[in-house]
């Protein structure tokens, strides 16, 4: 290889959520139908001519990836590894004028709604007609469908609101048009993401429409999971359950983020739910669809947080029993209503909180885990890892969920592929069997 060869490659690394994920597939797409060339996650920098670092800004530790990721390709581009570097994202649409004084190796900082300006700054052209089309950088048979952009609400300890604006709905047809063109691409699991779907509708159809959308999606040819996730608590869309339980294709599976059970925390949380009320839309959900597996959220070391409240999560955690749970430490963030609020926990004390609660969910997953030993049970194969495939139920989502690890003596698995799987074995997170070809 001729090592004197200009470096024509552009590398793109992604943070954060699966939301930004999408937008940096949209990116790749766009730059792609442009001819450039795009190495996703580059394992190296040789022939990489520049980066684009797109950005999270939401908590804490998700700035201090982001800054931490800036500060290795300033690196290499002081070393004259790499020539240029783009910084896009929300911490961008955040702090952009903190990066321009104190980043002034970047070559161009943009915001979130700047994509047609990158495009052109990276030699591109933005073409309209490539709406709804991605370069999948998830594997091949399922991807993210955001349907929805910015957020309404008024969580007293989140940023999303002043980063990404307002609920901006998608018009149903564009998202229809984008789950046929995904099909088309082999997708055979849809993940229904935004900051918050069961609000979608209200803007541009003046209702909740979140049923309506699912109702369609189920329709698409090709599609055989849907699987909503970030469903708000609050003014929760009941119509949505009837929705889940009458379409086998809509997995019995809901992601609704909590963030706590004690009233007063809620409350200064502005979340508008109580305790009670959420105890109530738990065993709705639960009667409507029996059988569902439900994902939730926590955050602990909230402002004025005493142990008596996190005494009553730690109830509420063994009474209901989800399947899946995040716990998180409160991250003081500035621009937010609770950073008016004393941040009185000290950061060990979050985190001695979140390791308690956590090994309480892990107790309750393996007991839940046991009960599936000796079923037979549906899984998708995501890929393989030794001698074993790996895959999930309908009960977990991708990378936030746990695994099946699965012996196959049929030679007949593939990623993408539908298998029964007998489980033999079950730990904390993760399920071992059998395929029964």
């Amino acid at each position: 290889m001729n090592s004197q060869r200009k470096k024509k490659r552009i590398g793109l690394i992604s943070l954060g959520c699966a939301k930004n994920l999408v937008d940096s597939e949209v990116l790749l797409k766009q730059l792609e139908s442009s001819r450039i060339e795009i190495d996703f996650e580059p394992r190296s920098l040789e022939d990489i001519q520049a980066i684009v670092i797109n950005t999270c800004g939401f908590i804490g530790d998700a700035k201090q990836e982001s800054v931490d990721k800036i500060l290795q390709y300033v690196n290499a581009k002081r070393q004259g590894v790499i020539e240029r570097i783009y910084l896009m994202g929300c911490l961008t649409e955040r702090y952009r004028n903190e990066l321009e004084r104190e980043i002034p190796e970047a070559d161009g900082i943009y915001g979130i709604n700047e994509l047609p300006v990158i495009i052109r700054e990276l030699g591109g052209e933005y073409r309209i007609n490539l709406l709804g089309e991605r370069y999948l950088t998830t594997p091949s048979h399922y991807a993210y469908i955001k349907i929805a952009e910015g957020c309404d609400r008024s969580c007293s300890f989140c940023a999303i609101p002043m980063i990404r604006g307002t609920h901006r709905s998608r018009p149903m047809e564009e998202i229809i048009r984008e789950a046929n063109y995904l099909s088309d691409q082999g997708v055979k699991e849809l993940l229904v993401i935004s900051q918050d779907t069961t609000f979608y509708g209200i803007d541009i159809y003046s209702r909740r429409t979140l049923a309506e959308l699912l109702r369609k999606l189920a329709l698409v040819k090709g599609i055989e999971w849907i699987r909503l996730h970030y469903a708000y608590p609050h003014a929760f869309p009941m119509e949505v359950l009837n929705v889940i339980r009458e379409h086998p294709t809509i997995c019995n599976y809901v992601d609704i983020p909590l963030q706590h059970i004690n009233s007063r925390i809620l409350r200064s949380m502005k979340r508008g739910i109580t305790g009670d009320k959420t105890r109530k839309l738990i065993d709705k959900i639960r009667e409507k669809i029996p059988g569902v597996s439900l994902r939730t959220t926590f955050i602990t070391g909230y402002p004025g947080e005493k142990d008596e409240d996190v005494e009553e999560l730690i109830r509420f955690l063994e009474q209901v029993k989800f399947d899946r749970v995040g716990m998180f430490a409160y991250s003081h963030e500035e621009g937010t209503a609770a950073f008016s609020l004393k941040d009185s926990i000290p950061a060990g004390e979050k985190q001695k909180r979140v390791a308690m609660l956590m090994n309480i969910q892990e107790e309750i997953s393996f007991q839940l885990n046991q009960q599936k030993i000796g079923h037979t049970l549906r899984v998708l194969i995501d890929k393989k890892e030794g001698d074993s495939w790996v895959g999930r139920t309908e009960a977990d989502s991708p990378e936030v969920d746990q695994e099946v690890l699965i012996s196959d003596k049929s030679g007949k698995l593939e990623p993408g592929r539908f298998c029964d799987v007998t489980i033999t074995e079950a730990g904390h997170f993760d399920l071992i069997g059998e395929s029964t070809f």
